[in-house]
């Protein structure tokens, strides 16, 4: 079994500034290793690190972290975004997607471009992760 190769990783703090450093990280990241899907990517990213700014302890906690991890598996380009949980918030995909709302669409994006997705949640926090083949 091959194991992964590590892209890059960074730590940012559990706030909405971050999410637009998030998009840079991947964005130079994915250019840097000539990625053909990093538009997608940086899309998918900004939705999950949303995600754990806005329903997370890690976005409630004034030193709360959000931890962005690429890596590429021989097969694909997987991507985790790690927080410190919610005890009150699941990762749902919305049977309908209002197509007017402003919000609510992150992980039904992430389910529909990507190649495969999941969550898990642990001792340490929420993992939510996708990959790109």
């Amino acid at each position: 079994m091959r194991t992964a190769e590590l892209l890059g990783t960074v730590e940012l703090p559990g706030k909405a500034s971050s999410v637009a450093a998030a998009r840079a990280c991947v964005r130079g990241l994915l250019c840097a290793a000539g990625h053909p899907e990093a538009g997608q990517v940086e899309l998918l990213v900004s939705e999950l690190m949303a995600n754990s700014v806005r329903h997370s302890d890690s976005g409630r906690d004034p030193c709360g972290m959000v931890r962005l991890v690429l890596s590429h598996t021989g097969h694909a380009l997987r991507v985790e975004v790690i927080d410190e949980g919610s005890s009150g918030a699941i990762p749902l995909i919305p049977a309908q997607v209002d197509p007017l709302s402003e919000s609510g669409r992150g992980l039904w994006l992430v389910r529909e471009l990507s190649s495969s997705w999941g969550w898990k949640d642990d001792e340490s926090g929420r993992l939510v992760w996708f990959e790109m083949a």
